[in-house]
């Protein structure tokens, strides 16, 4: 069966590391768990530790990431978020607080007349758009 999952390419020369992505992830989502992870050791084209393909899943979704040893002039876009809903006011708080710290708030927690929502870029690059779960 064919499936899409976001893929993400981090470039150490810029100063990301889609290993410190995937481990700040994984412990912020209490649901998160590692697929693959599969990384360059001294003989690659990559740096050693390096990701050259991980999978992680949080939140009910799978993510795709990659360390491109490759300098590219393009970046991780604002305009493709991933869009979250909490359980709980408390978890929504605490998940944006957690993914703007060194990041780039876009839209701070408030009512924005449909309920509470914030959107935030991480330190990552990627960005992020958190409300809460309809009832």
């Amino acid at each position: 069966m064919n499936q899409a999952v976001p893929f993400i390419t981090f470039q150490p020369s810029r100063g990301q590391s889609a290993a410190e992505a995937m481990e700040t992830y994984l412990e912020l989502f209490a649901d998160g768990r590692v697929i693959l992870d599969n990384r360059y050791g001294s003989d690659g084209p990559g740096a050693e530790g390096t990701v050259i393909m991980s999978e992680i899943e949080i939140a009910g979704q799978r993510l795709r990431f990659s360390d491109s040893f490759v300098a590219h002039e393009w970046d991780i876009t604002p305009g493709v978020s991933l869009m979250v809903d909490c359980e709980s006011a408390e978890e929504l708080e605490r998940i944006f607080t957690a993914l703007s710290a060194d990041g780039t708030v876009f839209m701070p927690l408030d009512d924005y007349g449909f309920g509470p929502f914030g959107w935030v870029g991480d330190r990552f690059g990627l960005t992020w758009q958190l409300g809460l779960a309809q009832a």
